[in-house]
């Protein structure tokens, strides 16, 4: 049976219902300590590739075409969306991101890509 997959900014206090804190940010978050962070696993490989994260650059306007893009580089990100897999069939996961904008991230494509 899948746990629960949640959502959540780094920058937000880490609370005992998050479960295992996975960061899928491919550059580590600014200003935080790893020890702030609570971080259990640093996917980065998950992350979305660097010319496809400059290009969305947390832009809005680009979430429908970001969202599609990234979700073609999941399905060919085997490894990686296994590695999560595996982590979700053992406990709750929180998948964790450093973006200011918490409708138009990565985590929120992944969490729906894992769901489909």
């Amino acid at each position: 049976m899948k746990k629960k997959l949640s959502i959540k900014r780094v920058y937000d206090a880490p609370g005992v219902s998050d479960g295992t804190r996975v960061l899928v940010d491919r550059v580590w978050p600014r200003g935080l300590t790893k020890e702030k962070a609570k971080i259990d696993i640093w996917l980065k490989e998950i992350a979305p590739g660097t010319e496809l994260r400059k290009w969305f650059a947390h832009d809005a306007a680009k979430w429908k075409n970001f969202h599609d893009k990234y979700s073609d580089e999941l399905l060919q990100n085997k490894t990686a969306v296994a590695t999560l897999k595996q982590l979700l069939e053992k406990n709750h996961c929180t998948l964790v991101f450093g973006a200011k904008d918490e409708l138009h991230n990565q985590a929120v494509v992944i969490k729906i890509f894992l769901h489909q």
